[in-house]
């Protein structure tokens, strides 16, 4: 069977290595991959992108079934190509992945369909924007509406920070056209939690929780970036949060995709807030979040190619997903100065002595192979990923590999899988 996983980061590595685990002994291709991912899988140079690029080769290459990872291709719908050329894939068609894609959607259908969010107002204007958050308390919220690789986010701690950001996304451009128009929300106080979601439509089913650490620095500092580690379990995500979240968010959030007529099949995350008036979303993501899969597949005990399978079919409900009672720590290894300017090009020492322990393993995000040796492609370059009994003895157990492992610059937050923990 062939299978062709479209990527190229953390998240893909982290997928590959997992089916390569499958009963069904697939043969994997990547477009494009990275140097790890070359260990395990014949690597295609089409960027994830180029939708008619995959799907001629997964035409001409005779690929069973094609598994669409990140969020761009999803909204330049190559579902729909794939599906329309005959070709089985996993991930959400172009009028499902809207709920990542338009933040300005996410939030009306929460809206319509009383999932608990924060309050907001959408603009379309600069100086209608500045004038409104001339009004509200702060910190408040800024969100460029489009796909913004993670970064289109700003709290604002004043309103010269807020009107700032308003001026980057909006007049300066800096996302491009994911800042055409703008999401002002209220700023939320509480806990956050990952929790993504198999799911087909009919079906749902929650994965094992996780939490990010998104500041380029300890103690949550520093610029927001796509991640620089995240754990799993939460600590703080209790068997009732879930019977919450199933209730007021998971389940009807499904049920509103349906009845908009955009049924969603594939990997919905939920990026949730704790907070003192119950659980809220803050965003929806159409796919696997990176780096949280790199914390959450290795705790997954069912076949995964079995379940996109499922997935792709309509029949999630037939079959049952299950989970390790064990904890995941990752931690990223970043180029210096990500996630501003960083140079690139260094060798990556260690991999082999970091790999020695079977409980650890190595998520190339941004390198390219150089005959034997891996060379640094990339921002985030590596996650350190470490499993055990307890989320103690992972941190521990990551921290040791990443001990063992250099590259020039190689920059890694020191307190990944201790987030400070809001008591209210």
């Amino acid at each position: 069977m062939k299978v062709l996983v479209v990527g190229g980061g953390g998240r893909e590595h982290t997928i590959l290595w997992k089916l390569a685990q499958s009963p069904m002994k697939p043969e994997l291709f990547a477009a494009p991959g990275n140097g790890g991912i070359s260990q395990i899988a014949t690597c295609v140079n089409i960027k994830a992108t180029d939708v008619e690029g995959v799907v001629s080769f997964a035409k001409e290459n005779k690929m069973d079934f094609v598994v669409v990872a990140p969020d761009d291709p999803l909204m330049l719908g190559m579902v729909d190509r794939l599906e329309a050329e005959g070709i089985k894939a996993f991930g959400p068609r172009q009028n499902a992945a809207i709920i990542e894609g338009s933040k300005v959607f996410s939030k009306e259908l929460m809206k319509k369909y009383n999932i608990p969010t924060a309050a907001y107002e959408v603009f379309d204007n600069a100086d209608a924007a500045i004038s409104y958050l001339e009004t509200v308390s702060y910190p408040t919220v800024i969100k460029a509406e489009g796909l913004a690789l993670g970064k289109g986010v700003i709290i604002a701690e004043s309103f010269e920070e807020a009107k700032a950001a308003v001026n980057d996304m909006m007049c300066d451009k800096v996302f491009g056209d994911a800042g055409n128009r703008v999401v002002c929300e209220e700023f939320l106080t509480g806990n956050e939690v990952s929790v993504l979601a198999f799911t087909d439509g009919k079906t749902i089913y929650p994965m094992v929780s996780a939490q990010d650490h998104k500041r380029a620095y300890d103690n949550d500092e520093g610029l927001n970036t796509g991640g620089m580690g995240t754990f799993s379990p939460s600590r703080l995500y209790t068997d009732a949060i879930h019977e919450e979240c199933m209730k007021n968010i998971f389940l009807p959030t499904v049920e509103a995709m349906n009845k908009e007529g955009r049924t969603f099949k594939g990997v919905l995350y939920f990026g949730l807030i704790m907070t003192k008036n119950g659980v809220k979303v803050i965003e929806y993501n159409a796919r696997f979040g990176d780096p949280e899969t790199q914390v959450v597949l290795p705790r997954l005990k069912t076949d995964l190619l079995e379940i996109f399978m499922a997935v792709a079919d309509e029949r999630l409900g037939e079959i049952t997903v299950e989970w390790e009672d064990n904890a995941a720590v990752c931690v990223v290894m970043a180029s210096g100065g990500y996630p501003k300017k960083y140079a690139t090009g260094f060798e990556i020492k260690g991999l082999e002595a970091a790999e020695a322990d079977p409980n650890l393993t190595v998520f190339h995000a941004g390198t390219k192979r150089d005959g034997d040796a891996f060379l640094t492609a990339g921002g985030r370059v590596l996650g350190v990923t470490a499993v055990s009994s307890n989320l103690e003895e992972a941190i521990t157990k990551a921290y040791e590999g990443v001990s063992k492992i250099s590259f020039e610059g190689a920059h890694y937050r020191k307190d990944i899988g201790r987030k400070k923990e809001i008591v209210f």
